[in-house]
């Protein structure tokens, strides 16, 4: 298989076997008015398999969406066919209407315009809990 190299954009690497069709649905890369392509199962020495995408668009990328769904996952910048700059994610301290409570109780229930925001709470085991409500939210590994 031949994807052809991007000139301006971004390349998600490193991202979980199997994880990349959920990084496009909570980046919303099907929004883009661009070429995007998602490679998935790649070979990749680190990992054994890999998914990749390639954005060939300069953008912003929510970082914070991308170290919850996977901190391993790579940011590459490139800039005139050229990796500019590398980004290494972290598990975000804070997510703010990246996930939601599922609380009934909870106040964001009852009044959504209220923004979702989570704090992370044990780093080890990826666990978030509602800075409302307290409920916690663990990240599916």
């Amino acid at each position: 298989m031949n994807i052809d190299s991007i000139q301006n954009g971004v390349v998600l690497d490193h991202i979980q076997a199997g994880k990349g069709m959920d990084v496009y649905k909570y980046l919303r890369l099907d929004q883009l008015d661009c070429p995007v392509a998602i490679i998935k199962n790649a070979r990749s020495g680190h990992m054994g398999k890999k998914d990749i995408i390639k954005i060939d668009s300069p953008m912003e990328v929510d970082l914070d969406v991308l170290g919850y769904i996977d901190s391993n996952i790579t940011v590459n910048i490139i800039r005139d066919g050229v990796r500019v700059e590398k980004k290494h994610l972290k598990l975000p301290r804070k997510l703010v209407n990246i996930i939601h409570c599922k609380n009934p109780r909870c106040i964001t229930v009852a009044e959504p315009q209220l923004d979702a925001i989570f704090l992370l709470s044990d780093e080890d085991k990826h666990t978030y809990r509602c800075a409302y409500c307290d409920t916690e939210k663990r990240r599916k590994l």
